[in-house]
């Protein structure tokens, strides 16, 4: 019997292998990765009763191969005119699976500039990031039916585009890094905060998508963002170990020990973005990955110069205007001049852009509004923290946040 989360970590991991070798083999992407998914789903299931077999990847790719021909057949049978493609001739293909590893392929033609940004990022964390329609859904502030289709319409653009797996090179290639970047944060930062599920993060995630960034970066030298997207991802892995109690609890920053830290990733991350920095025209990876460096390279929560990172964070939002980011500037704002300024700032920033409002942030806004009034002993900080706890599904996140509201109340009444 194999451990649920190690079973899912082993599928996730190889799934990308499969589709790279089922696109490579039929040239349908929209075909192959239903094809994965179904064997994926057959694996789950087998595979738990059974055990995992000794060559994983050779078992899914052999079973996706049928799944694929499956499919295909299934679509002669509905357009007789196509019978002359011979699919009845498909034979899967015995012995080890290819070792090749086209992940990175996968990704840049998840990027394909047929497609709108959303749909390259949806179909790319469906199809490499191992997440589900229901968490890219969650990602976006949308039901799962509407990400659903919006990835049916991914898939069925990218056949009419003919879209071929090959990688990108040139010109192609440098218009897709946009894109791939965005789509490879995406993939951190849930493995670093996960959007649902009783564990903070899913380390298996997180490490796909540094691997991936660190293939970019070979592939595309002269892209000095995706050297500021890996420094970011390397500063903030860097924290891991510290995040977490002993019980899967977690600890701020503010709180977490710095000993704890991943020294070899800290010094690999500054290392990287002093490589990549360009003091006349940052880019907003590499802006954030300078923020990071100001807090790693603090000795202390206390010694932290938020001056420095509030400075950063207003250059950031001239390149990058969004939710998130105006709210790290309240964060850095209060830090830096107090809670009270902090507030002033939120209800502003609330006010004329609607941080509230939007899904990548309601739930942040109540969260730093509850530690706001927290910090100035305002007893209704606990309301604000509860209502941050009902709209995360973080089982480590909401507790984190309830048990903040019962620490004010025992505050309040003492």
């Amino acid at each position: 019997m194999t451990g649920p989360a190690v079973l899912e970590d082993l599928l996730r991991t190889e799934a990308p292998y499969v589709l790279g070798a089922l696109v490579r083999r039929f040239g349908r992407f929209e075909a192959a990765e239903d094809a994965v998914q179904e064997a994926l789903l057959d694996a789950s299931i087998q595979w738990a009763r059974d055990g995992v077999p000794e060559n994983p990847r050779s078992w899914l790719t052999r079973i996706g191969y049928r799944r694929m021909v499956d499919l295909l057949r299934s679509e002669q049978a509905a357009h007789r005119r196509e019978l002359q493609v011979g699919i009845a001739e498909v034979t899967v293909p015995a012995g080890p699976a290819v070792a090749t590893d086209d992940s990175l392929t996968v990704v840049l033609l998840c990027c394909h500039p047929a497609l709108s940004r959303t749909g390259q990022v949806a179909l790319t964390l469906r199809a490499v990031g191992g997440l589900t329609t229901a968490e890219i859904a969650h990602a976006y502030g949308v039901s799962e039916t509407t990400m659903g289709t919006r990835i049916s319409r991914a898939k069925q653009t990218l056949r009419k585009a003919g879209a071929r797996f090959t990688p990108p090179a040139g010109s192609d290639l440098s218009e897709r890094v946009g894109a791939v970047l965005d789509v490879l944060y995406l993939i951190f930062n849930e493995g670093y905060t996960a959007t649902a599920g009783a564990e903070l993060g899913r380390v298996d995630l997180a490490h796909e998508s540094i691997r991936l960034t660190r293939m970019l970066a070979q592939a595309a030298p002269g892209e000095r963002e995706v050297g500021g997207l890996l420094a970011l991802m390397l500063l903030t892995e860097a924290r891991r170990p510290a995040r977490t109690t002993a019980d899967l609890g977690l600890v701020p920053l503010a709180e977490q020990d710095r000993r704890r830290w991943d020294r070899t990733l800290v010094e690999e991350g500054l290392a990287v973005l002093d490589a990549v920095w360009d003091t006349s025209d940052p880019g907003p990876f590499r802006l954030q990955a300078a923020i990071a460096a100001v807090h790693a390279q603090a000795e202390s929560a206390a010694a932290t110069d938020w001056r420095e990172i509030l400075g950063l964070y207003l250059l950031l939002e001239r390149t990058l205007p969004t939710a998130p980011v105006r709210l790290g500037r309240v964060v850095a704002a209060a830090h830096a001049f107090g809670p009270v300024v902090g507030l002033r700032l939120l209800d502003e920033l609330d006010a004329e852009h609607g941080l509230a409002e939007d899904p990548l942030t309601a739930q942040r806004v109540l969260a730093v509004r509850a530690h706001l009034l927290d910090q100035r002993r305002d007893p209704s900080a606990a309301a604000q923290f509860r209502a941050a706890a009902e709209l995360t599904a973080n089982e480590a996140e909401r507790d984190y946040l309830l048990r903040r509201a019962a620490q004010t109340r025992v505050i309040v009444d003492s």
